[in-house]
């Protein structure tokens, strides 16, 4: 008798989850990553045990260690280390501590956050890990790794990153409770993965999907997104991805044999994954996404609502737009406004501040003046960079800014 691997049995196991999540929420499309922002202002009260950790337990308790739960001895760990933790550092730990928490008790039994604060990921200074089966599943970051302006803005922010298992192992209904909660403190969606399996297959399989790129199934609003083939894409190929689309424009779909990713090679169940990533960049994500998944997967074109349909599913397509981008002649002015404000009025100032002004105390106070002025706010920093030199050289070279440098 053969005995099934670690591996099928884990493959088994999913199945068996997002079948399961089908049958509770009534929807094929399934949310498999998640990172949101919080601004510091609107994160979660940390509780009174985590504001006032209790005193180190005295000789005089009567428990013994090996008596503590395991719940016990990682309070008393948490309430250790939050005790150490320095000053100016202690709200930010504990409300990042707190949101952890939550997003736990919304995705239900089995999720605990690690008591060791580790470091931080995607230039946040620190990490609460959160854990399923003593393995990390998602992380809360907070404070910043630097003093750039950036970072200083970033560090006025708790994140959140939960990863795919992490969504396929919660409790059900977690998505539209997680939602609520992202309301109730104003978060930022940054990236939301949603997934529709065909666990016998894609009819006409990967050949189809490429097919249908080639013929135009895939273009929108008459644009033809860019593809990559990764895998083995000959005859008899597989463990195949088709990519198309763009991370850069907060929109790109993996169609990929996911049977071959959780099984190995010598899968046979035909499984097919069609993945839609939505990231925030030059898009504003909804919480609605997590609520009504399947309406913003049939959204993202007309070839994902096809697809949808040969599932059998019905939904009501929600398209996330990108921002509109504002026009040139604009950002011109603007900057050309800028320039010539430079030249005629702080000329002077600014040339006796470079002139006599300490090198560190110059790049410290143009580090504290980095936000952008309002009429700049509005426009890209990349794209400001790239016009107001242009702007800057042709007034400079014009003769509009003398009378600020007149003797």
């Amino acid at each position: 008798m053969t005995h099934p691997t670690s591996l099928v049995l884990e493959g088994n196991e999913v199945k068996l989850r997002l079948q399961a999540e089908r049958v509770q929420t009534g929807s094929p499309v399934h949310v498999d990553w998640l990172r949101f922002t919080v601004n510091l202002r609107f994160a979660p009260i940390p509780t009174v045990e985590h504001l006032f950790p209790p005193a180190q337990s005295s000789e005089f308790d009567l428990r013994s260690e090996h008596q503590l739960s395991e719940d016990d001895r990682r309070r008393a760990k948490l309430c250790h280390l939050l005790r150490d933790i320095p000053d100016p550092d202690f709200a930010a730990s504990t409300q990042a501590l707190e949101l952890a928490n939550n997003v736990c008790e919304i995705l239900g039994e089995g999720f605990t956050v690690d008591p060791e604060m580790k470091k931080g990921h995607d230039f946040y200074r620190h990490r609460w890990s959160i854990l399923r089966a003593g393995n990390e599943c998602g992380w809360v970051g907070f404070l910043a790794s630097g003093e750039s302006p950036r970072q200083r803005a970033q560090s006025k922010t708790i994140h959140c990153n939960l990863y795919g298992v992490a969504c396929t192992f919660a409790a059900p209904g977690w998505a539209p409770r997680m939602a609520d909660y992202m309301d109730e403190h104003r978060a930022l969606v940054t990236r939301c993965d949603l997934a529709l399996d065909f666990f016998d297959g894609i009819s006409g399989g990967m050949d189809r999907v490429a097919s249908d790129y080639d013929a135009g199934a895939m273009d929108h609003y008459g644009h033809r997104p860019e593809h990559n083939c990764v895998g083995a894409w000959r005859a008899g190929g597989v463990g195949r991805s088709f990519y198309f689309g763009s991370k850069a424009a907060g929109k790109q779909t993996n169609v990929y044999d996911k049977g071959v990713q959780l099984y190995g090679k010598q899968d046979a169940t035909g499984w097919q994954r069609i993945e839609l990533r939505y990231g925030n960049q030059k898009r504003l994500l909804p919480t609605d996404i997590l609520r009504r998944p399947a309406d913003f997967f049939a959204g993202a074109s007309d070839w994902h609502a096809l697809m949808l349909a040969e599932h059998g599913a019905i939904a009501s397509p929600e398209p996330i737009k990108t921002e509109p981008r504002l026009p040139l002649e604009t950002l011109m002015a603007e900057c050309t406004r800028n320039a010539r404000w430079f030249f005629s009025t702080a000329g002077k100032s600014a040339a006796l501040a470079f002139l006599y002004m300490d090198r560190e105390t110059l790049m410290q106070f143009i580090e504290n003046c980095a936000e952008m002025p309002g009429r700049l706010s509005k426009f890209k920093r990349s794209e400001v960079e790239r016009i107001y030199q242009q702007m800057f050289k042709k007034i400079s070279g014009s003769g509009a800014g003398h009378a600020a440098y007149a003797h």
